[in-house]
This record gives C-alpha cells, structure tokens and sequence, in this order.
C-alpha cells in the first residue's frame, strides 16, 4: 500500500432519456477541500454505458496513482467490477450463461483505469440524501438534455 498515494473520493451517476437514447454521465472527484466535477454524453446508449463511463472518465482524470474511494448508485458498476469482472475474465468474456459480455468494451476500459489506482467501491441509495450523488445525477441529466437538444 502507497502510503503517499493522494486519498480521493469520486462519486458517479449515468443517465438516459430513453434507454437506449440520449445519454450522459458524471463525476465528482474530491481532494480535501478541492472539487471537481466532470461531465459528457452521448448521442445513443444505455443508462448503464453511462454509469461505466463516468467511473472510466473519473478515473481516467487521475494524472497519477491514488487511493480512489468511488461511491456509485449503480449496482451494476459497483457489482460488475466488484464481482463479476474476475469471471467474465477467466471465460473469455462470456456470463454464466455462455452469452457475451454486455459493454464489455467499457468493463475492459473500466478494468484497465481501476489498476492504476488503489480503488474501493461503495453503493449508495440513488435520489436519497448523499448531496455529491444527487449532484452528479443533476449533472448527468443534463448532459443528456444538452445532447438531446443539439441532436
């Protein structure tokens, strides 16, 4: 364990109007005091693309190795990565049912960015009272309604 690694908090959400459809996703990395929040969508995708792809931007937002507590309402990001990455691995990308892997684009995405870090993965209720999830939900959601308003 890299005792000088910097301690951040990110905290993510996804989002779609229409699933699939107009997407977004956010973050919001915490250092101490300092916040950042980021945000983008796309034009035609899934809500869970979105969740992935607000843990992969986070991540990627990193310029160096850190001590990562991600916090997601997403229980398929947080489950996903937690659990279900090791054997989708060891079968070639296939489920328990034989069947590809869904977005395993983004899970090899996903997986690559979480090495660099020392992650930990919390779940927290969606809409409730964590203030950083309900903004990055605001954020998320208006990254898709600006995508679906330029489309």
């Amino acid at each position: 364990m890299n005792t000088s690694a910097k301690k951040i908090q990110m905290i993510t959400d996804g989002s779609c109007l229409g699933n699939p459809g107009p997407g977004g996703w956010a973050c919001i990395l915490r250092y101490g005091a300092r916040h950042k929040e980021l945000y983008g969508y796309a034009a035609q995708t899934t809500n869970n693309r979105m969740e992935l792809t607000a843990a992969i931007e986070g991540l990627r937002a990193l310029r160096e190795p850190c001590e990562v507590e991600i916090i997601t309402d997403s229980e398929y990001l947080k489950n996903g990565i937690t659990t279900w990455i090791a054997g989708w691995k060891k079968k070639g990308w296939l489920t328990s049912a034989k069947k590809p892997v869904v977005n395993r684009d983004l899970w090899e995405a996903l997986d690559e960015q979480v090495s660099r870090h020392q992650a930990t993965w919390s779940w927290t209720k969606g809409h409730a009272a964590h203030g950083d999830n309900n903004r990055a939900d605001e954020l998320a959601n208006l990254a898709a309604r600006q995508q679906k308003g330029s489309a």
